[in-house]
């Protein structure tokens, strides 16, 4: 009889922890992506301009690159709106038709513009270019911009995600589901830039006056991702 009895229990021991182990167990996982989107104009104006000469004397070349800088960065005060940064600045030797000898030095240094205020940056990219060379412009979304429609996304794309896990949970004849996880990314926001022989066309004229520029607009876009469980 005790012996019937210890069986017994072991046998319900047994039953309860392979109920458990089912429990424990995940089913009905299912992925899901949804995104939001909006166009939003460019707000954000860059340029970057350089200047590059070649001297047979290194110091002379560093001299005249520095005072070329120099007078930009003097004519720059002009426009207040305008942040102005150093740019690369490398030199490097030229050598003759054999290779072993260094004939000359070759230096380039850039000026890196940026602005909201696109007349201004126009204006004075217009005086700059008399002294130095168009390297490229582009346009982006100033940080502010960027940061208050992600937030506005951040919502719609969870929604979104939400709409979906709701449907698929009907789909598939769930009662509900549960979020397992969620992962939240941005993308987009940004221009390429415009190099120097796509904006050449437009240099002359931007040192007479300022042109009129169009910015254009960028897509900026949530993706929302994550499983979810789907309960019955």
């Amino acid at each position: 009889m005790k012996n019937a009895l210890a069986i017994a229990t072991l046998a319900t021991t047994s039953l309860f922890a392979t109920v458990v182990m089912a429990d424990n167990n995940t089913y009905n996982r299912v992925s899901l992506q949804a995104e939001a989107s909006t166009q939003i104009p460019h707000d954000l104006m860059y340029v970057t301009l350089y200047t590059e000469d070649r001297n047979s004397d290194a110091a002379s070349l560093a001299q005249d690159i520095t005072r070329t800088l120099n007078q930009a960065i003097s004519q720059s005060k002009s426009a207040p709106e305008v942040k102005l940064s150093m740019g690369n600045r490398n030199s490097s030797p030229v050598y003759d038709d054999k290779g072993k000898k260094i004939i000359a030095w070759r230096e380039r240094a850039e000026l890196r513009l940026e602005s909201t205020n696109f007349a201004q940056l126009s204006t004075l990219t217009g005086t700059l270019l008399q002294n130095m060379n168009m390297g490229s412009m582009r346009f982006g979304i100033a940080e502010s911009t960027r940061q208050q429609h992600e937030d506005q996304l951040l919502e719609q794309a969870i929604a979104a995600f939400n709409n979906r896990a709701q449907l698929a949970t009907q789909s598939l004849g769930g009662k509900d589901y549960r979020l397992v996880n969620l992962n939240l990314g941005s993308q987009g926001g940004y221009q390429p830039p415009m190099y120097a022989r796509a904006v050449m066309a437009s240099s002359a004229p931007m040192a007479e006056s300022a042109p009129m520029v169009e910015a254009g607009n960028s897509e900026l876009k949530m993706i929302a991702n994550g499983v979810i469980e789907i309960r019955k």
